[in-house]
């Protein structure tokens, strides 16, 4: 006869495993869960979303009491998720506790993108940039991290736009020049960096115009054929007029770069603060 058991330790474990009942608290915590995720679609359904927030929340927690991360990580981002449509801050927190269990998983990709969520909530609903501005610094590290350099690109550049608004241009600065360096050398992303050197060139130009110049003549040696684009050609025009003090062909300049490469609000904003130190230097002369 084959024997089962090799040792008394063994035997025991075994006779255990066959005799114990299913924890009866387990199963309960998993038929709540259940239950609560039910309740939270329900309540979706109803667009009631701070009731579905609630509920996805409390799964959550159940999952995590659970040791189920995963499961307790998904029900963060439902709650964040329904919380979005009604209380911006709650959802925020949500998804801040799912990234915590992301991160402790290493699934650094994940928790970048939903940096990236939290980051857009501070832009549109609650209007504080500069914690916009930190999540997407946080999530372009963990892209970094996991060698997605594109998409760490992406919110670097926001960071960047964000930074020359609020008048941070040197940090602007360097994060237009290490993404444009790094699209001239890609040849899907070249004909991009015309555009960082570009912003980059601005930025520049509002801190003062001889540092304009200069970078202006570094990207052209950098970058060969930045030299022919128009956005290059627009910077030596604004230059020019800028030193002769020529408001009106400074307008004029831009007008005509505006007929054919529609100005956005950012380059607006940039190019009128260059043209208002232009204004203040010429009454001051007077």
């Amino acid at each position: 006869m084959l024997k089962v058991w090799t040792t008394p330790l063994k035997k025991k474990k075994l006779w255990l495993s066959w005799q114990r009942p299913k924890r009866k608290g387990s199963s309960k915590m998993e038929d709540a869960c259940d239950m609560y995720g039910r309740a939270a679609n329900m309540f979706k359904m109803a667009k009631n979303w701070s009731a579905a927030g609630n509920a996805f929340s409390q799964a959550a927690l159940l999952h995590l009491q659970m040791q189920n991360k995963h499961d307790a990580a998904t029900n963060f981002i439902d709650a964040g998720n329904a919380f979005k449509k009604a209380d911006p801050q709650e959802a925020i927190n949500c998804l801040n506790r799912a990234i915590e269990i992301y991160t402790d998983m290493g699934r650094f990709t994940i928790a970048a993108k939903h940096h990236i969520t939290i980051a857009e909530i501070y832009e549109t609903e609650l209007v504080d940039i500069d914690k916009a501005i930190a999540h997407y610094e946080q999530a372009a590290d963990y892209y970094k991290g996991e060698e997605s350099i594109s998409s760490a690109n992406k919110c670097l550049l926001k960071v960047a736009s964000y930074a020359a608004q609020l008048e941070q241009y040197p940090k602007a600065i360097e994060i237009y020049e290490q993404v444009g360096t790094h699209a001239m050398d890609s040849t899907l992303l070249k004909y991009s960096a015309k555009e960082y050197f570009f912003k980059a060139a601005l930025c520049h130009f509002c801190v003062d115009m001889l540092n304009a110049k200069l970078a202006l003549q570094k990207y052209e040696e950098m970058f060969p054929a930045f030299s022919d684009s128009r956005e290059c050609k627009l910077v030596k025009k604004l230059l020019d007029a800028y030193e002769e003090q020529n408001v009106d062909a400074y307008t004029d300049s831009v007008k005509e770069y505006d007929t054919i490469s529609r100005l956005d609000q950012w380059l607006t904003t940039m190019l009128l603060r260059i043209k208002k130190t232009m204004q203040e230097d010429d009454s001051d002369l007077r």
